[in-house]
């Protein structure tokens, strides 16, 4: 039995979003952290700096969509699959600016053979919704664990 199938969903949950971190250099890069990974779920916050603004002074909607992103890849690989993203869209409805600290909240909505559907929600500090994002998922070849102990 591998130490993956020992595990609760949880923890399953918790080593694969580990196991991808160590590897995920732009995530780290803009700062993200992970506040909490659970199955079919992650939250990730980021402070916007300075260097994050466009020209009207707003933080660039590029950076709110990798915030939402990561928050959607951490969820859908929960389950010691990998995954990845097949199509997504965000809806923006309040600009972020700096200082702001921002949070992404994903979800699964629907996990069915190699698809999934998540919503992710970014809200600043106020927990004002700034956009909404929805992501879907195909899963591909490989593990994040180790299959056999």
């Amino acid at each position: 039995m591998s130490t993956a199938e020992t595990m609760s969903p949880d923890q399953l949950a918790r080593a694969c979003a580990d196991a991808m971190w160590s590897d995920d250099r732009a995530t780290q890069r803009l700062g993200m952290q992970i506040d909490n990974v659970a199955a079919g779920t992650a939250t990730i916050s980021m402070m916007i700096t300075a260097d994050m603004a466009n020209g009207h002074g707003m933080c660039h909607g590029g950076y709110i969509f990798t915030l939402a992103d990561s928050a959607f890849a951490f969820a859908c690989n929960t389950y010691n699959q990998r995954a990845v993203a097949q199509h997504c869209t965000i809806t923006f409805i309040a600009s972020a600016f700096e200082g702001d600290r921002l949070t992404a909240m994903a979800r699964e909505v629907s996990r069915r053979g190699r698809g999934g559907i998540y919503d992710i929600t970014v809200m600043n500090q106020k927990g004002e919704t700034l956009a909404e994002f929805r992501g879907h998922s195909r899963t591909i070849k490989g593990t994040h664990l180790p299959e056999q102990s």
